[in-house]
């Protein structure tokens, strides 16, 4: 066909030739390729009938296709929360880290002698995690942050010494989607859960453990510490689920006595890309290390004083421990894990306070223009979100039109209320935006933004209103030189190449282990994950 392609995906891809296909065939014994699949495929798993499939695209054609479709979809800016915020990838970390296969085809550190780089990394999540929690260890990444507050859940039940209490306590600020996996997990294991406000809740003997969420479903940010202190009086363990970023400038979970901390790592790094995949976060007390969940990677050190990585506190894992053990070892985001230790590494921890402390300003910026507009606020202390209370129902269906309007995408948890959280990619133009929304649904200005407006001009954030006091952290944290070395774009090139140089990945040679997923993308496949049309979708937008 004269405009068929000649450059064939499946050739690129799969290795093996038309050619090659007879002596394959010959060295294991078989006549033909269908009777090789009739040895090896039971006959009542297959399909009777061939796949009704269209001709096959050229990467070339297939890339224009995701083109044409991606770009169906709105690139609003979402302003939603409940732990998922637009961020911004550091072009140091997005070129060397997600778009190299020295890193992204040997993603799971399996084999610790072929994997030092790669383990180093993760060692720094954990460190960076277990500072900015206030807690004493921290794993090397889970799935997400619902599983991890699940296996919170499970872990405190194990470690209780309540043996025959089955209740967890859960507060009703939770999000949403974090209280759907706790169901689901609880069913099966038994465990009852009860939801209410955790401040008034009863804490009877059949109450073992129970998990709190601050910053909450609300935006607002909490001191937990009389509340945990009551639970521990009554033997009851505690779960905390935070922001990472928050606890750059807010006092931490853990210094406020809380057993186990969870989260998500998005928002360090790894672009929104419609609610995943992200690396969630665990950390707790060195009391209950030998329970905690994934894999933690611990640091050996031979006669001569020399350091290796390895996968600490293995025989957890299902191929040694089976139905006794507390996960799976494929249970994380090693990949994701990383590209957030390379943000922490970036930015390190002035950086880090720098970047959470400026949008922690300009939502307190919001705030007072919002007030100024007539509008209540009803979080106390906050990081990042506010919760608005905009009356009647007009008004808060005008608001919801004018931001639309303007490509901008609140939270409307219930009528007449609407969430705003702010990310570190908002600048004065965006919080204009915000603002005029709000006013132009109110009736109380012109229909169009003035962007020239925008309070980030016209307010020093010494003068706007404290709003977290006693709740801004005072203690340090990532004080490793890793964290206070690598802040050039030169400088953290040159180490996470040193790092990937320690590897072996699909770039150098075959891989006996740990890429069972990555190994088998082209880079055609893997490269749209990098556009805007799919990566700065929020996992709530309207759809």
């Amino acid at each position: 066909m004269l405009f068929e392609s000649p450059d064939k995906f499946v050739f690129r891809h799969i290795g093996p030739r038309p050619s090659d296909l007879e002596p394959m065939l010959e060295a294991v014994g078989a006549s033909s390729l269908d009777a090789l699949i009739d040895e090896a495929v039971p006959a009542d798993i297959r399909l009777s009938a061939a796949l009704d499939l269209p001709e096959a695209e050229s990467e070339h054609e297939y890339l224009s296709h995701l083109r044409e479709t991606g770009a169906k979809n709105k690139i609003f800016r979402s302003y939603i929360g409940l732990g998922y915020h637009d961020t911004i990838t550091p072009s140091v970390i997005l070129r060397n880290v997600v778009e190299n296969p020295g890193w992204y085809t040997p993603y799971t550190p399996y084999q610790a002698e072929i994997a030092q780089g790669r383990l180093e990394s993760l060692l720094n999540f954990q460190t960076m995690v277990a500072d900015l929690t206030g807690m004493d260890v921290a794993n090397a990444s889970l799935l997400d942050e619902p599983t991890a507050a699940a296996e919170a859940m499970t872990l405190l039940h194990r470690s209780s010494k309540k043996k025959n209490a089955n209740v967890f306590v859960v507060s009703d600020r939770v999000f949403p989607h974090t209280m759907d996996v706790l169901r689901s997990r609880a069913e099966p294991l038994g465990i009852e859960l009860r939801l209410g406000d955790v401040e008034s809740v009863g804490l009877s003997d059949d109450v073992y453990g129970m998990y709190l969420q601050s910053p909450d479903d609300h935006g607002e940010v909490r001191d937990l510490t009389s509340l945990i202190a009551r639970a521990h009086g009554a033997g009851v363990l505690v779960a905390v689920g935070t922001d990472l970023l928050a606890c750059a400038i807010c006092v931490p979970p853990g210094e406020m006595g809380a057993d186990v901390v969870i989260g998500n790592s998005q928002r360090l790094g790894v672009p929104l890309g419609y609610g995943g995949p992200h690396a969630a976060f665990f950390a707790t007390r060195n009391d209950y290390v030998r329970q905690a969940p994934g894999r933690l990677i611990g640091v050996s050190q031979d006669a001569a004083a020399q350091k290796a990585y390895r996968m600490a506190l293995a025989t957890r894992e299902q191929h040694i421990r089976r139905e006794k053990a507390t996960s799976n070892i494929c249970t994380a985001q090693a990949l994701l894990a990383n590209v957030a230790a390379m943000y922490g590494v970036f930015h390190g921890p002035e950086g880090l306070r720098r970047i959470a402390q400026r949008v922690h300003d300009i939502t307190r910026l919001v705030d007072g223009e919002l007030k100024a507009l007539g509008f209540a606020q009803s979080n106390g202390a906050y990081f990042d979100t506010l919760r608005v209370d905009v009356g009647s129902a007009k008004t808060w269906e005008s608001i919801r039109g004018a931001a639309l309007e303007r490509g901008i995408n609140f939270r409307y948890p219930a009528p007449g209320v609407i969430g705003i959280s702010i990310n570190e990619t908002v600048d004065r133009h965006d919080a204009a935006d915000i603002v005029a929304a709000f006013a132009e649904g109110a009736g109380k200005r012109g229909s169009g933004p003035k962007r020239d407006r925008s309070a980030s001009a016209s307010h020093d954030p010494e003068s706007l209103p404290d709003v977290l006091g006693a709740l801004a952290r005072a203690s340090a944290y990532m004080q490793h030189p890793v964290f206070n070395s690598h802040h050039s774009e030169t400088e953290m090139m040159r180490y996470i190449r040193s790092l990937e140089r320690k590897d072996i990945g699909l770039d150098t040679s075959m891989i006996p282990l740990g890429s069972c997923t990555m190994k088998l993308n082209a880079a055609s496949e893997m490269l749209p994950i990098t556009w805007p049309e799919f990566s700065k979708l929020h996992p709530f937008i309207p759809a």
